[in-house]
């Protein structure tokens, strides 16, 4: 098998927005000429100089793109992607340029995450000095993103780069430019790294708009993304190129399977009665002893708050690595993350902790292994994080699971499984986003107007918008001009204006504005945490450093700390002595549910393990599932398993009241939202009180009173019918939608980002949302808030599907005698949810000590 093309880089840092040049000492000398069908034999070339041979799909990638093509070359991590299409972009804009002298950018190279930028530049400045010297040619690397400094910004102005390296929302900034037509007049080539983490993303929208007004400057112009985790790649392919160009694009896929190598650490003994909320640390030796087998680590957690806990205890447990462990996240501040990355690519660090913060991007040489803390959730995500390790010639990569519970045990097989077998989640194009369509109007107003009927046309061009309506589209232009019927009294809310039959921005004040707020990444509002004695550790949420006293202790950034003082906008701390007892920050974002696909992978998982116990021949189990056997066992005696044909309910009693559990198997936000949807149903029909807790494995009803329901009841309370109503009905759905309304209130204009408090900017968005819905009932952006906030909240379209697939199950109902292994741990969702810390891990330890001792009888 060939061998990939090595990624190592040098580590010589681009700052932002500064150039890299190729230019060698004959400079001066004229172009050669180089014929379109010896582009192909030149980068053969440049893989024979390094006893290199490149793989098929790196050949098929370049051609294509030479050939004026467009596509979307889907290969595992690490295997060459980048190389292939910088390659055949290069060679492409080498030929065009032997016509005709261009100057300006020629190739964009969009990256999902500004961070990426540096080292992204880094890996295509590697090849570019040879390469363009065998073609003749002079070329430039530079970066633009929100990290670029206002002189940097400056010089790039008055020398743009061949090659520009940017994100979505600064390729939207530069497309509001006056000049953006002169800017992107050579443009050749746009390629978008790392496509499946924008698809299905308002920031994918963004891009896909950005896309299309691209190809209406540059009818020339070629796309090409590349991705790594993907299922519905045509969809992806139509979704990048557009619907008018997706006949004609090439989907190009690697056969060139990574070697990947899955384990599990199973702890022992296994618990028979599991619960989240305890981080796993029990495994900590295990985690120590693979860490220290092992020159550099990359070990992933799911949250930001297990990311601090983690990294605290490995320091705690191994004082001696205190200098090679390092902790990354998007809230620790970008030089101690700078400070992390260059350790792992330059292997000084034995372990780095981080989040999804480092899922993507260049991969880093010296990492031997990674370890996953916690579920996967998804099978896209375990694939995506085995690829960062093991990328030294001839080396494996190699991802440990982590099971924080039992039950994880089972979902690290199943996705385990899934990802050898090759499956893989799909990820659906977001379709109809207003906001984002507001927000591009007037971005194109900025850049020296546009005549409606051109942009409708461009804007159509999108999969995104393919089929908005012409109403839909007149109520989007009416809202950039005058903020729709309510607000056409604001000046400030009149963005646009119409002279001569085309569209312009309203004042150049509005254009700074709307340049300083492009974008469609919205989050809770945070305050930054600096030292008293001067420099930055990051920034946590308001929420959570608004409840703290000065004195309190915190975890962050890996440091104990105390608060000091807290202004509004800083949190001034010291350092704390001691690790125990602290505070740890709470981000959102931590509802992470199980994926569809690995849902389904682990009811399997289930199932095979109650066949095992009833036949002795059946296939021997994966050892994550076999080492839960006791739990299996327990759950068929007190109960019974659930199956993929058959909807488990199980009615049970204990000193809290009267509880049903219900296991759909559907993820946590489905759960959430069926639990609001039966409870208000039974509250129409039975006026009754109940608590509800959910997990990914199903969800609780709890009251004082017994529900006597049977199977037939059940079914009618799980009918489809009137879905979206009884569901914005049960979940005081006005309120919910008031809130969602602040990030799309945002993204079209109507608010501002900056410092205000979140409190400050929901009551903004508020105000907003209430005077539409008093005055605009037919505004398009309050419909779109009920929408996001039903699929953000319980992605109602998974739960449509859910019911769907219920009415065609079997409804077993089962009275057992105690709480059953698989009713625990929702069970301990809810009290952690009523008690405070103290109370609910003493009580939930009794409960799992009482239950286990009469499943031992």
């Amino acid at each position: 098998m060939p061998s990939a093309p090595k990624a190592t880089l040098p580590q010589r840092r681009l700052p932002s927005g500064k150039q890299r040049s190729s230019r060698n000492k004959d400079a001066s000398t004229p172009k050669r000429v180089v014929e379109l069908t010896t582009l192909g034999a030149t980068c053969e070339q440049w893989f024979t100089n390094r006893d290199q041979t490149p793989f098929e799909f790196q050949r098929a990638t370049w051609q294509a793109m030479i050939a004026g093509r467009n596509g979307l070359l889907h290969a595992p991590t690490g295997t060459g992607k980048t190389l292939a299409a910088w390659f055949g972009a290069v060679c492409r804009s080498s030929a065009l340029s032997t016509h005709h002298k261009k100057t300006g950018i020629r190739i964009i190279w969009i990256t999902p995450l500004r961070a990426l930028a540096t080292d992204t530049a880094r890996a295509l400045e590697e090849p570019l000095a040879d390469l363009t010297e065998m073609l003749g040619s002079h070329w430039q690397v530079g970066t633009r993103t929100g990290d670029t400094s206002a002189a940097d910004r400056r010089r790039l102005r008055q020398n743009w780069p061949e090659a520009l390296i940017t994100t979505p929302e600064s390729l939207s900034i530069l497309l509001s430019l006056e000049d953006s037509q002169e800017i992107f007049s050579d443009l050749d080539t746009v390629i978008v790294d790392e496509w499946h983490e924008l698809l299905g993303t308002k920031r994918g929208v963004q891009t896909e708009l950005a896309l299309s007004r691209l190809r209406a400057i540059r009818p020339g112009v070629i796309t090409w993304g590349l991705s790594a985790t993907l299922a519905n790649l045509d969809e992806a392919v139509a979704t990048l190129v557009g619907p008018t160009r997706r006949d004609h694009a090439q989907l190009i896929q690697a056969n060139a399977p990574r070697r990947l190598e899955f384990s599990t650490i199973i702890p022992d003994p296994i618990e028979r009665f599991p619960w989240a909320g305890h981080m796993g640390l029990r495994l900590l030796p295990q985690v120590v002893e693979a860490i220290d087998s092992a020159k550099t680590t990359l070990a992933f957690t799911n949250t930001r708050s297990q990311a601090e806990r983690w990294y605290d205890a490995i320091r705690e447990a191994r004082p001696d690595w205190k200098d090679t462990l390092a902790l990354h996240h998007g809230s620790v501040d970008r030089e101690l993350r700078n400070t992390a990355e260059a350790g792992l690519r330059d292997g000084s660090l034995k372990c780095v902790v981080a989040t999804s913060s480092l899922d993507l991007g260049v991969d880093f040489g010296p990492v031997e292994q990674v370890l996953q803390i916690g579920s996967p959730k998804g099978i896209a995500r375990i694939l995506q994080r085995a690829g960062r390790s093991g990328h030294t010639p001839g080396a494996v990569g190699r991802l440990i699971c982590i099971p924080t519970h039992a039950l994880e045990l089972i979902e690290c097989a199943a996705a385990r499984l899934a990802a050898t077998a090759g499956s893989v989640e799909p990820r659906r194009p977001l379709t109809n986003a207003l906001d984002c369509l507001s927000q591009h109007i007037v971005t194109v107003a900025c850049s020296g107007g546009f005549r409606e009927h051109d942009l409708y046309k461009e804007v159509k061009g999108t999969v995104a918008f393919a089929n908005l309506d012409d109403q839909s589209w007149q109520w989007a232009l009416d809202f950039a001009a005058r903020g729709g019927h309510a607000l056409s009294a604001y000046p400030d809310y009149c963005r646009i204006k119409e002279r001569f039959g085309r569209w312009y921005i309203a004042s150049p004040a509005l254009a700074r504005r709307h340049r300083m707020n492009i974008g469609t990444i919205t989050s809770n509002a945070t305050v930054e945490v600096k030292w008293c004695r001067g420099g930055r550790l990051g920034t946590v949420e308001e929420s959570f450093i608004s409840r703290l006293n000065t004195g309190d202790r915190f975890l962050f950034a890996g440091r104990p700390l105390t608060l000091f003082r807290f202004d509004g906008l800083t949190a001034w701390v010291k350092r704390s002595r001691g690790s125990h007892g602290l505070q740890v920050p709470r981000w959102n974002g931590g509802r992470m549910p199980l994926s569809t696909l690995l849902s389904a992978a682990v009811l399997e998982q289930v199932r095979l393990a109650g066949e095992s116990q009833q036949d002795s021949s059946a296939p021997p189990l994966p050892p994550e599932t076999a080492a839960i056997a006791p739990l299996i066992t327990t759950q068929s005696t007190w109960s019974r398993l659930p199956t993929h044909d058959t909807l488990l309910i199980e009615r049970a009693r204990s000193r809290d009241g009267h509880h049903l559990f219900i296991f759909p198997f559907e993820g946590r936000l489905v759960h959430e939202g069926l639990a609001a949807l039966l409870a208000w149903r039974i509250a129409n029909k039975t006026p009754s009180t109940l608590t509800l807790a959910a997990n990914d494995w199903g969800f609780e009803l709890s009251g004082a009173k017994q529900l006597k329901l049977d199977a037939r009841d059940f079914r009618q309370l799980f009918k489809p019918g009137q879905l979206l109503k009884d569901l914005f009905a049960c979940l005081n759905g006005t309120e919910m939608a008031k809130r969602q309304f602040r990030e799309i209130a945002r993204v079209a204009g109507l608010i501002q980002g900056g410092t205000r408090s979140a409190k400050q900017t929901q009551a903004s968005a508020g105000l907003i949302f209430d005077v539409l819905s008093e005055y605009d009932t037919e505004n398009l952006l309050l419909e779109q808030a009920r929408r996001e906030v039903l699929e953000n909240q319980f992605e109602f379209q998974r739960l449509s599907e859910a019911l769907d697939a219920i009415a065609k199950k079997e409804i077993v109902v089962i009275d057992t005698p105690r709480l059953s292994p698989l009713a625990f741990p929702i069970w301990a969702e809810q009290i952690q949810s009523r008690l405070t810390t103290q109370n609910w891990r003493q009580r939930i330890t009794q409960m799992a000590e009482e239950l286990e001792h009469a499943a031992r009888i």
